[in-house]
């Protein structure tokens, strides 16, 4: 299972990269906070958060620098730092991931929301009670939460070509695996973004058509990089706690990685993913795309195809659609 995560990582950095011109490499080192690799090489290290009104803190953060240069894909997780099945998915991407089968360059921050983490505290970081999926691009002077959405969004969003976004069930949610794809209005980013969004395969899509604009006021990770033209999105997969019995069959914690690995992925994925073999992957419906309250759909659904009227959540306000047509792959 490790190899086909790593294969299936390195097969995405191929497949978002445009063909380079011969030459001397671009970008021989590439360092993130204290983590420099070597072309070819994997490194460790921390984004320094200062202290200011309140403590500092280290988030972790690993470099792996491809064999061969292509583009940058940063992979974010525990933004609600109770959110394990995303932490841990990301850890596993580290551990499996080879320099040498990767075209490009992945940034991974396992862990983003480390006092959430340390004193088990969904939603918010308990060292002043904010959201750190909402304050981006941060403030270099305000509390730890805006402080280190700065250096995120410095060292990170500012520095990739893009992004993913993982969360999942915090300790008080039963959450079934669905994504966030933006509608930015830029044909060619919204045709890319929607690309990867089909790539990572979860059969519920959530369209945001009215997230902030202003790169200066982004609130979300995702819509940060968005907002700086870097195709994006955000996936919520699996639970933090147990969920009933056969809702989970062929999800995995290792199936959450390789489903990272797949979201960066050419266009030639709306038509059949050279990623994923033997699988018809879907389009995104086009008949009914209905405004209403709908919801980040915090139930588990039997069925992918159900009607959308029967997946409507009455609690927060999103554009709703189905994905049609995705087959499950082992």
């Amino acid at each position: 299972m490790k190899t086909i995560i790593a294969l299936a990582a390195a097969a995405c950095a191929c497949a978002c990269a445009a063909p380079g011109a011969a030459g001397q490499d671009p970008h021989p080192t590439f360092t993130v906070g204290t983590a420099t690799a070597q072309r070819g090489q994997k490194a460790y290290g921390a984004l320094k958060v200062p202290a200011g009104s309140d403590a500092g803190y280290d988030i972790p953060v690993v470099v792996i620098h491809g064999a061969r240069p292509g583009p940058v894909l940063a992979v974010a997780s525990g933004a609600h730092g109770t959110e394990y099945a995303s932490i841990i998915a990301v850890e596993m991407l580290i551990d499996s991931v080879k320099p040498d089968d990767v075209a490009g360059t992945l940034i991974l921050l396992p862990l983003i929301n480390v006092p959430s983490f340390e004193h088990i505290t969904p939603h918010v970081n308990p060292t002043d009670n904010k959201s750190m999926n909402r304050y981006y691009p941060g403030n270099p002077t305000g509390t730890q939460t805006d402080r280190a959405s700065y250096a995120i969004t410095k060292e990170v969003v500012e520095r990739c070509d893009h992004l993913i976004d993982l969360h999942g069930g915090d300790l008080d949610e039963n959450l079934r695996p669905y994504s966030y794809w933006t509608v930015t209005g830029n044909q060619k980013q919204d045709e890319f973004s929607r690309g990867m969004v089909l790539a990572f395969g979860l059969d519920h899509i959530i369209i945001s058509a009215d997230r902030p604009k202003d790169p200066n006021a982004a609130r979300f990770l995702e819509n940060a990089a968005s907002t700086r033209g870097k195709p994006s999105f955000t996936a919520e997969a699996l639970p933090a706690v147990t969920v009933p019995s056969g809702r989970t069959i062929g999800f995995s914690f290792a199936s959450a990685s390789m489903l990272v690995a797949r979201g960066c992925s050419s266009l030639s994925t709306i038509i059949g993913s050279p990623l994923r073999c033997g699988i018809s992957t879907g389009t995104i419906s086009a008949a009914s795309r209905p405004f209403a309250w709908a919801a980040a759909a915090r139930c588990w659904l039997r069925s992918a195809k159900a009607s959308w009227s029967s997946r409507l959540i009455w609690n927060s306000c999103a554009t709703f659609s189905p994905v049609l047509g995705i087959v499950s792959s082992p």
